[in-house]
């Protein structure tokens, strides 16, 4: 009942942001309460246990369920960014996507100076896995233990969920063929 909740409420957007490509986008499933109510609380049941200090979400829809997530969780909310956005003293790793290429950073002292932290990482969809697999190594970079990366969306066909678990653990709500 909560998947098909879930993906109910996302809407498909066809040729965005070029040809060929099907967007999802989640505006829709933030602006209903229930379902957004629904995500956070499903989440927050898995990962209550798994003694986590941060959670780090990716630009920037990763943003949105990543700070729900660490405020439900009562842990810490770090930003994954895109170059040249963060204002401190930074680590960067550039990668490949489904229609470009990239760079995100992460601040050096995101984790407090807390060795090992303990880090979820989320964002809303994985496809190819690119920005994925860069945020886990900025976590692991600057001393971080990925315990998991989480998504709303997989994009099963386009491999990145398979890709990343050769470096963490991968656990996304929903699955699209």
């Amino acid at each position: 009942m909560l998947k098909e909740k879930l993906l109910s409420s996302i809407r498909e957007i066809p040729n965005y942001p070029k040809e060929g490509i099907l967007f999802r986008d989640i505006t829709t499933l933030i602006g209903d309460g229930e379902a957004f109510s629904s995500l956070i609380n499903h989440l927050k049941e898995r990962y209550q246990s798994q003694n986590l200090d941060f959670v780090a979400g990716l630009e920037s829809r990763g943003f949105i369920f990543g700070s729900a997530l660490a405020y439900a969780l009562g842990v810490g909310f770090v930003p994954i960014r895109k170059k040249g956005k963060l204002p401190y003293k930074c680590v960067a790793k550039s990668y490949a996507l489904e229609y470009g290429e990239d760079s995100i950073e992460i601040h050096i002292d995101a984790f407090g100076g807390k060795k090992g932290a303990r880090v979820l990482l989320i964002d809303d969809l994985i496809a190819t896995g690119g920005t994925a697999k860069a945020g886990v190594e900025l976590i692991e970079e600057i001393g971080g233990e990925c315990v998991e990366a989480c998504f709303l969306l997989d994009l099963v066909a386009l491999g990145g969920s398979k890709e990343l678990e050769k470096k963490t653990k991968v656990y996304s709500v929903l699955e699209i063929e």
